[in-house]
């Protein structure tokens, strides 16, 4: 335990040595986090204070909002105070707690995109028993099943690398602490260690990766019965899930399914679950989506119509 205290800060490399980049980033970075603010908030306001939040669909949009909020705070403000810093250093703890944040939040994520998955599923498969099966008292057990799991998928990360001990190199070649980059930086061999981060976030992001890609392959089949409107509707429906699954997935396979390394390029792919399917994803769930436009116009249409009274 003495020898993991001897690293007592990190130095997070970032994105780029260029300062000319470092600005152009800093820019596009805050205007993104802004958006997924406005974003997510256009989205849980009209939710929480409508009708709307007696449907399950919108029960876990809310909480998905709610969780991509969370998750992209747990990363965006370090990385845009670190952008303007001459020297970008985070402290043994605070990379830690940013360490658990970020696989909790992230693994609440996932698992609430499986519940959505599961609810669509419901929705189109059994629509007779929808009511039933989908009720509150449901959704309220599957959303508490993704912090639960979100947590255990947390904890397990990070007391695997609080056991690590650090006596050296204090450099992570990232933009925030993450596994796989601290895994370069301890004093032991990591070979075992690397196989059990593979074993959790890995087969935790494949397995959930697949099984919400067979769900949708299904739930697509099924609709061939369907009439054409209704087919349509649900396809909009759909097609707005499977977009943010694919944005959140495709980049978090490539870097937690291989070998325990980092590659410059994980940076980039990270940037994609981390900012930019954060910012998409409210554009990708209200774009297309008549009744959450529509609940969005009657709450600002009723604000304005209390202001100008």
């Amino acid at each position: 335990m003495e020898q993991s205290n001897n690293v007592t800060v990190f130095i997070l490399l970032g994105l780029s040595q260029s300062k000319n980049i470092e600005i152009f980033c800093f820019a596009l970075f805050l205007f993104c986090y802004i958006a997924i603010w406005m974003g997510n908030l256009f989205i849980m306001v009209p939710i929480t204070c409508s009708q709307l939040n007696d449907q399950s669909m919108y029960f876990f949009l809310n909480y998905l909002s709610l969780s991509d909020l969370c998750y992209t705070s747990t990363v965006t403000p370090k990385l845009l105070t670190d952008l303007l810093a001459e020297r970008k250093t985070i402290s043994y703890n605070s990379c830690m707690t940013q360490l658990f944040t970020t696989h909790f939040f992230g693994g609440v994520e996932v698992f609430i995109l499986t519940g959505m998955a599961y609810d669509r599923y419901v929705a189109i498969c059994k629509p007779l028993h929808y009511a039933v099966i989908m009720s509150r008292q449901r959704c309220n057990t599957i959303i508490i099943a993704c912090c639960t799991g979100g947590f255990i998928h947390s904890a397990s990360q990070f007391l695997l690398t609080m056991c690590l001990p650090f006596c050296g190199p204090n450099e992570i070649h990232h933009y925030f602490c993450d596994v796989y980059p601290l895994l370069k930086l301890a004093c032991i061999n990591t070979h075992i260690i690397g196989l059990l981060v593979i074993a959790n976030s890995g087969l935790i992001t494949l397995v959930t990766f697949v099984v919400l890609m067979l769900s949708y392959i299904f739930i697509l089949y099924t609709l061939r019965a369907y009439c054409a409107e209704c087919r349509s509707k649900a396809l909009s429906t759909c097609s707005c899930h499977i977009t943010v699954v694919v944005l959140f997935f495709a980049p978090a396979l490539f870097i937690y399914i291989g070998p325990a390394s980092t590659f410059p390029e994980d940076k980039v792919f990270a940037l994609f679950y981390t900012i930019i399917a954060p910012t998409f994803n409210p554009l990708i769930y209200t774009l297309r989506n008549t009744e959450m436009k529509n609940a969005m116009k009657k709450m600002w249409y009723y604000q304005l119509f209390l202001e100008g009274k």
